[in-house]
């Protein structure tokens, strides 16, 4: 197939924050410089990434109480995915973790659907998602409503993981995930990195180190409830100036420095400063602790998932098995016996380079 003559949109969930499907949506961008855009909602004006394309939101921009929220428009979103117009393309990709593989394509357009996990608050933490909700006053009403239209929700997203030609999953976890819950065959495609940002020659500093989305599945509670106990200094990094951020940066005692919305230059100095980077969630597939690995950074992860294909116990990281402090401490006493190797580290780091993943997607189009 020869790309260049052909028309490419490329459909994200949402384009707001600058996190790991972020990440995925500017590598897939490079490769198709010519790709038109469309997302439910978009808040990236500023990004250079996305300067001179053309880039469509659907509906849910355009009202008040929902655009900032992608979770009060639960319902709505499947409708403003099927409301774009991708009649004139020949591939779309679709960046997916939730609805945007809900589009419809003409019969002889090629669908990709990268997928970073089938959607969650229906599929694999419907009942974590339950239990946590992010509606402040409206908690009740979610958590009254969500269990009546849930299954109806489930029912429609399983019709529209049939639309796409073909999945791609960004590990083995999410593969098994497709596999269970759409019933699709998928290829693991993992997603990449730029090493060539990240300096592995920094002088190690006595700190820990945590980077991510101030919410409850990312277990920053976690971490603050373990560096509270140990005393030992933890730096942890967010965008997310929330309910969930406040309360924890008042609980930490003083060894615990929060750093909010911090520039990108001052978080590639701390990825090479750190003598560790913790990572406590149960994710699909992690970037950040790749990242810290091509800084030179040693990993402590917990002991399922992404993390067992990217982590390799003593030459670039170690793991804890429960999600709780005893684990988590645990892990910390073995790696300050261990010693790694900056080298090794950045070796490993480089085989998940976005030069991979890029010609990956390339030649599975072909």
């Amino acid at each position: 197939m020869n790309l260049k003559d052909k028309k490419i949109a490329i459909v994200c969930d949402r384009i707001s924050d600058r996190w790991g499907a972020e990440m995925v949506l500017s590598h897939i961008l490079e490769v198709f410089p010519g790709a038109d855009i469309y997302s439910s909602v978009f808040w990236q004006e500023w990004n250079p990434v996305f300067s001179g394309r053309k880039i469509t939101s659907s509906f849910i921009q355009r009202i008040p109480l929902l655009k900032k929220s992608h979770k009060l428009a639960l319902t709505l979103r499947p409708l403003a995915f099927e409301s774009f117009d991708l009649s004139s393309y020949d591939i779309v990709i679709s960046s997916s973790s939730a609805e945007s593989k809900w589009v419809i394509t003409k019969p002889d357009c090629l669908h990709i659907c990268y997928c970073h996990t089938p959607t969650r608050y229906f599929w694999s933490h419907y009942h974590e998602y339950l239990s946590m909700m992010e509606f402040g006053i409206l908690n009740p009403l979610a958590k009254w409503l969500m269990p009546k239209v849930v299954h109806k929700l489930r029912k429609w997203d399983f019709l529209a993981a049939q639309r796409p030609d073909l999945f791609l999953a960004n590990s083995k976890n999410t593969q098994g995930r497709i596999n269970k819950y759409y019933h699709r065959d998928s290829s693991v495609l993992y997603p990449g990195i730029d090493t060539s940002e990240f300096d592995p020659k920094g002088k190690k500093q006595d700190f820990y180190l945590a980077t991510g989305r101030c919410i409850p599945y990312k277990k920053f509670d976690l971490l603050v409830e373990a560096f509270n106990k140990n005393g030992k200094p933890l730096i942890c990094v967010t965008n997310t100036d929330n309910k969930l951020f406040k309360q924890l940066q008042k609980k930490s005692k003083e060894n615990i420095t929060w750093k909010l919305a911090i520039s990108r230059k001052e978080i590639l100095e701390l990825y090479s400063q750190a003598k560790c980077f913790v990572f406590p969630p149960e994710e699909d597939f992690g970037i950040v602790p790749l990242e810290a690995m091509a800084s030179g950074t040693p990993v402590i992860a917990y002991n399922k998932w992404w993390a067992l294909e990217t982590v390799i116990e003593w030459k670039t990281g170690t793991f804890f098995k429960e999600q709780n402090s005893e684990s988590l401490q645990e892990a910390i006493d073995r790696f300050e016996s261990m010693t790694f190797d900056t080298k090794t580290l950045r070796i490993h780091a480089e085989k998940f380079d976005k030069k991979v993943f890029q010609e990956g997607i390339v030649k599975i189009m072909q």
